[in-house]
């Protein structure tokens, strides 16, 4: 890795002032990717819990992306593909500007350029890991709103009334229904799956963009950044997408738990935890359904990579700041 494209140094040479730039870049840049791809998002939401919205006793019917989406569009509208955007954008404000900030912090502090030549693969995926699960932990509650009211269209379906008319009301209706720490639902294996997604996703673009750079004549620029946020973007849905499964199935218990419509008593979870529901997964609907909603998000993280990343490195750019 080469000292003038590293970026390791950024911590410390502007001080709170480039801290707090990089911050707000990363998270500008999210929120161009997240509002472009969101509706591949509540589509893969919605695929991974098709199980839970089939009629007592009757298994859900297979569907793939397209027909979910256009049963999505046809019943509920074309804005319904943005319902929990909000919220979206709001996590992506706390969890994208603290998991790229922690991740170069820890790189900076962790590479010693006197004595290696470039950063190692353990390494990045260590830290990768941990600032993915730190920056998913603090942001949990703005993702558990998020899946709560991508569920809403099922409730219209449902003739049911609407639990939540904004995203403020969500978070106060859930804080007075389960509690602060209630808002924290799910958290285990959100940070499961953010863990394991920023380990592929970080360590696979850091990787990649400086081996390119030192192996081949390729330049620092946004050839280089989308070749390397695509191997990014794949290896992060390999990765993640069994965790991504198991984590919307616990955020969505809380739907029945309103309703009380499934087989157990009022108030008992469906699932004791991520290994218990993990398990349950592959008894009673096989391995692959731990890969259900891959394609959606596939097809929505590498664009959503691509677009974050070349955003990304053009706005550090253009504000002077180091290339990642």
């Amino acid at each position: 890795m080469r000292a003038p494209a590293d970026g390791t140094t950024n911590g410390t040479n502007g001080g709170v002032y480039s801290i707090a730039l990089k911050y707000f870049l990363s998270c500008s840049a999210a929120l161009v990717a997240e509002t472009v791809t969101y509706p591949l998002d509540i589509t893969k939401t919605r695929l991974q819990i098709l199980s839970h919205a089939a009629t007592p006793g009757k298994a859900a019917r297979p569907r793939g992306m397209f027909r979910v989406t256009f049963d999505i569009v046809r019943h509920e509208g074309p804005l319904s593909l943005w319902r929990g955007v909000a919220p979206a954008i709001y996590r992506h404000y706390v969890y994208t500007g603290i998991r790229m900030g922690t991740y170069e912090f820890l790189r900076g502090k962790w590479f010693d350029k006197k004595r290696e030549k470039t950063f190692s693969a353990w390494k990045s995926m260590t830290i990768g890991l941990f600032s993915g699960a730190f920056a998913q932990f603090v942001a949990s509650p703005a993702d558990l709103v998020k899946v709560q009211m991508q569920m809403e269209g099922l409730r219209k379906l449902q003739n049911l009334p609407p639990r939540f008319h904004s995203t403020w009301h969500a978070f106060v209706t859930l804080y007075r229904a389960n509690g602060f720490f209630g808002l924290w639902i799910g958290w285990v294996p959100n940070c499961q799956r953010a863990a394991l997604l920023n380990m592929a996703d970080l360590a696979t673009y850091d990787r990649a963009k400086h081996w390119l750079l030192a192996n081949t004549d390729m330049k620092d620029n946004a050839v280089t950044h989308g070749c390397s946020s695509a191997c990014a973007g794949l290896a992060a849905a390999t990765v993640s997408t069994p965790a991504d499964v198991v984590k919307t199935r616990i955020m969505d218990q809380l739907r029945h738990k309103h309703d009380f419509s499934h087989h157990k008593s009022p108030g008992t979870p469906l699932y004791k935890g991520s290994i218990d529901c993990l398990m349950h997964i592959v008894r009673t609907e096989g391995f692959f359904a731990l890969y259900r909603g891959f394609l959606p998000i596939y097809i929505r993280m590498a664009p959503w990579s691509l677009t974050f990343w070349i955003s990304y490195e053009k706005i550090r750019q253009l504000t002077g700041a180091p290339s990642f």
